[in-house]
């Protein structure tokens, strides 16, 4: 089933009590297993919204998001960081959503958004949790974990999700939730697009996250986790710290794992 730009049309999943996954795949990334482009709905009295989607994804998207509440009801428009995938209809749904605010950490306001948004952005601290009636979400700070400067994800308190925007970013258009390896597929992506930011703090970053012990995560890219989330976190944390050291001990490695720890001589 064909959406009007040509791409699938967006599906929906309901991951964890009253938190549902919009999935669209792209098949023109990474083929022939394409990508998908994943936001999240969290239905409560002031319902939310994680990742917008990329601007000729709309239509689409937000065709699927109405499936679930009239759009103008939408109180909140978040993300993990700025990046048209996440944030590039963030205007598109606020003319859709007249009482909706984009909220986002202290850095993506200040440096970005506040440039950027059609009406003034809502900054959430570090670790603030906010009652969304129903549901609470608490918002982290995460920079350049897995990259950008503002990164920052969401953790969804009553059901113990992990809003995850690009970290385990896997290829490919299976189940909407699943309860086997991620780490793997996510390590398997690393190599393909690079993506990822490491450095000294990017293990830290994780484990802290894994102290949460989430049982879903739910994912920006590829199916969303159900199960022991913590451990799946830790297990990621491990490989890049083992990455980090190869880097430092090795240059030359380090450039070959996608990390540039120091100069080298060519």
């Amino acid at each position: 089933m064909a959406s009007a730009n040509g791409q699938a049309a967006t599906s929906v999943h309901e991951i964890a009590d009253g938190i549902f996954r919009l999935s669209t795949l792209v098949r023109e990334i990474a083929p022939p297993a394409g990508f998908t482009f994943n936001q999240f709905l969290i239905l409560s009295d002031e319902p939310l919204l994680f990742h917008c989607g990329q601007r000729a994804l709309f239509p689409s998207v937000s065709a699927a998001a109405s499936r679930l509440l009239p759009l103008e009801r939408l109180r909140w428009i978040t993300f993990g960081h700025l990046e048209a995938d996440e944030s590039g209809s963030m205007d598109e749904w606020l003319r859709a959503a007249p009482a909706a605010e984009v909220a986002h950490g202290g850095i993506g306001v200040n440096v970005s958004l506040r440039d950027l948004v059609a009406r003034p952005p809502r900054v959430w601290a570090d670790g603030e949790t906010i009652d969304l009636g129903g549901k609470r979400v608490r918002h982290l700070d995460t920079p350049h974990v897995p990259h950008a400067w503002d990164a920052r994800l969401l953790y969804e308190e009553t059901t113990r999700t992990l809003l995850c925007g690009d970290l385990f970013a896997h290829v490919g258009h299976g189940p909407a939730l699943v309860s086997g390896d991620i780490v793997g597929p996510a390590l398997a992506a690393d190599e393909l697009f690079r993506s990822v930011s490491l450095g000294p703090l990017t293990g830290a970053t994780l484990r802290r996250l894994a102290a949460l012990e989430p049982r879903t995560l739910a994912l920006g890219h590829g199916a969303s986790f159900a199960g022991d989330g913590g451990a799946a976190l830790r297990a990621l944390a491990d490989e890049y710290d083992r990455r980090v050291r190869a880097a430092l001990d090795d240059p030359r490695a380090g450039r070959d794992l996608g990390i540039l720890a120091a100069p080298v001589a060519v």
